[in-house]
């Protein structure tokens, strides 16, 4: 520190003025780079952010009228079906295309199963999850699903409740 110090004071004055403008145009930059430049840009994506949620607010505001009158007139979710979860979960998967994938059901507990999915076309897979809830009033407990090789399909083991019963 002491060699900075006597090269700093061996400097001519015309000189010394140079290197301290350049030392405070350095301390001035890195103080723009490394605290204002990423301030100056998180307020900017919060407003961003902001505006968007300002633009949804809106929207949500103008058609809540609309939603209102279709919730009003909409028919309230059916009970529970009074046929086995087994035949249900067979039913159904048939009739989404996926019987041939179902490999499994296990009872579980007095309302749920427990249900194994091999090679399920997974779009198909969330149509049925669709259809047991709100058509038959059956939620899903707990998923795991795993991609197989083949795109598109999947491995599942689901545990599916019955709601109400």
């Amino acid at each position: 520190m002491q060699q900075l110090k006597d090269k700093f004071n061996s400097l001519q004055p015309r000189e010394r003025i140079i290197v301290i403008a350049g030392a405070i145009l350095v301390l001035v930059v890195a103080v723009y780079v490394l605290a204002l430049a990423p301030l100056y840009s998180a307020v900017n994506a919060q407003a961003k952010r902001v505006a968007q949620k300002e633009g949804d607010l809106a929207w949500m505001r103008s058609v809540a009228g609309e939603v209102a009158v279709l919730s009003a007139n909409a028919p309230s979710r059916p009970g529970p079906s009074s046929e086995s979860m087994v035949v249900l979960i067979d039913r159904t998967a048939r009739e989404c295309g996926l019987g041939a994938s179902l490999t499994g059901q296990t009872p579980n507990g007095e309302r749920g199963i427990r249900v194994r999915l091999e090679g399920a076309e997974f779009d198909k897979l969330m149509v049925c999850l669709g259809t047991l809830q709100q058509v038959h009033s059956v939620d899903v407990e707990s998923a795991s699903i795993d991609r197989t090789a083949k795109p598109g399909l999947v491995n599942a083991n689901l545990v599916l409740t019955r709601v109400g019963a």
